[in-house]
């Protein structure tokens, strides 16, 4: 997992192949005024979803994680207190994995939560459960997809 902001995306280009287009579309002087929606960036390997959510209160929401995708969340506008647990002590599945979804939920508590505030960015690889959306007002995010397996 890593927390940082906007100005600092460069440091992380060396960690996978796709992070360079993930951040170019970041980095698009137009991202706030791009409608809701998914946008390729790169085929299946690299996409966006622009999204604006009423946030969640931390005991209505889940801990969840990708095993093809990389997930790179960055707050507009908003205050999102995502939490984070490493998977590996993860106990408590909520039922099976979806292939279809790409998504395993558990029922664990959090270990840490993250003040992620406008202009900054989280990254969750496969083995970061994350509870994302947690928030007492309206969010706006780009949640980029990087497939693991374009390494």
């Amino acid at each position: 997992m890593i927390l940082d902001i906007l100005e600092n995306a460069q440091r992380y280009l060396a960690l996978h192949k796709g992070f360079a287009k993930a951040f170019d579309f970041l980095l698009r002087p137009d991202l706030k005024e791009l409608p809701v929606g998914k946008y390729e960036i790169d085929g299946e390997s690299v996409y966006a979803m622009v999204s604006k959510d009423s946030g969640r209160r931390k005991e209505d929401a889940l801990l969840e994680t990708h095993e093809k995708y990389i997930d790179i969340q960055l707050v507009l506008t908003g205050t999102d207190d995502m939490g984070w647990k490493p998977k590996l002590l993860c106990k408590h599945p909520f039922g099976e994995y979806d292939k279809k979804t790409d998504e395993q939920i558990f029922t664990d508590e959090p270990d840490a939560w993250l003040s992620t505030k406008s202009g900054a960015f989280a990254i969750f690889f496969p083995e970061d459960a994350h509870m994302p959306l947690i928030s007492s007002g309206q969010l706006h995010k780009v949640i980029v997809k990087v497939a693991v397996a374009e390494r």
